[in-house]
């Protein structure tokens, strides 16, 4: 069985450019997802706020296929937005790993470039005063949350990088530190290629882009790529499945693409993966002619009441990104 392609990290690992993806996963599909994945050949797991049962389907999978160790597995987890400096991180990926019974993280990212004010309940997402957004910390920098990520032990993390960064935002941190992140995880798909911008950035520091929302995003009412007519007819003409193109086209370039998909017979599909001829690629490349971002914090159920895109939506929020040194 072919486990797929695989591009070298600044660290010197190898993460294989089709993973599995499982955040927002409903309970109780999670670790059939994870088990079906790894029986397919998938070797790249991003696991956030469902470790458990990632574990689970890691555990099934590892007994029930013969030859399949923990370090053939490439497992990303996220650092999330509640955070304060070294020591709430170290207990954060301390009980990051407990809940997916592993000694060790391959990559740890900084999830956003966005702090939540500390509560003492288990919110994922800490409601202000009114009730009607998030909890904004500008207290907390970009900086001092990168000096705390490089802190953390190698023997628990092997690499660290961040997600939802601009090329801005790392910019900063890697000339406060010295420190570059090997892996910067964003949304990306044609309708939000970056080609110019981020990932031109991202190629001259040898920044590795992993796409998330690679088929869209059903969250916000818009068909997904997948019925995109473009999209299947280039699908139709390979004999191959939207989301094999959509695949194909994310992980050209060198790039990775982490699907989402609890449906075991899908979770195979994705994996055969196909080569896009110079047409395709040009043909699914158009579509971003009129360019859509998906996942814009201040137009999520609650609202993030920040600019990070500075996409028209955001240009009235309360908050931008603190970079630098916190008011």
């Amino acid at each position: 069985m072919s486990f797929g392609k695989r591009v070298t990290l600044l660290s010197g690992q190898q993460i294989p450019t089709l993973g599995y993806g499982t955040w927002q996963s409903s309970p109780g599909e999670v670790s059939v997802g994870v088990y079906e994945a790894l029986k397919a050949g998938y070797r790249h797991l991003v696991s956030y706020e469902n470790q458990p049962e990632v574990a689970q389907g890691i555990k099934r999978a590892l007994a029930d296929t013969p030859g399949l160790k923990r370090e053939d597995i490439f497992i990303t987890s996220k650092l999330w937005n509640k955070r304060v400096p070294v020591i709430l991180n170290q207990k954060t990926l301390d009980e990051t790993l407990r809940e997916l019974e592993l000694d060790y993280l391959d990559l740890y990212l900084v999830h956003w470039p966005v702090a939540f004010q500390k509560t003492s309940d288990n919110q994922l997402s800490p409601l202000d005063n009114d009730g009607t957004q998030v909890a904004i910390d500008n207290s907390v920098s970009l900086i001092d949350t990168w000096k705390a990520m490089i802190k953390l032990p190698q023997s628990k993390v092997r690499a660290i990088g961040v997600s939802n960064f601009t090329p801005e935002h790392i910019k900063a941190i890697i000339d406060a530190t010295g420190v570059c992140p090997v892996v910067n995880q964003v949304e990306r798909h044609p309708l939000l290629q970056q080609n110019d911008t981020l990932v031109k950035y991202a190629k001259e520091k040898g920044i590795h882009i992993t796409a998330y929302s690679a088929f869209g995003n059903n969250n916000v009412g818009a068909p997904l790529l997948l019925e995109h007519p473009t999209v299947k007819q280039v699908a139709e003409s390979l004999s191959a499945t939207p989301a094999q193109v959509l695949l194909a086209w994310a992980q050209s370039g060198g790039h990775s693409v982490i699907p989402k998909s609890v449906t075991p017979s899908r979770i195979r599909a994705n994996f055969q993966e196909i080569e896009l001829p110079d047409g395709a690629l040009t043909a699914i490349s158009a579509i971003g002619s009129v360019p859509r971002r998906y996942n814009i914090p201040v137009t999520f159920v609650p609202p993030w009441n920040i600019n990070l895109w500075n996409e028209e939506a955001e240009k009235n929020a309360a908050n931008s990104v603190v970079v630098g040194k916190a008011a």
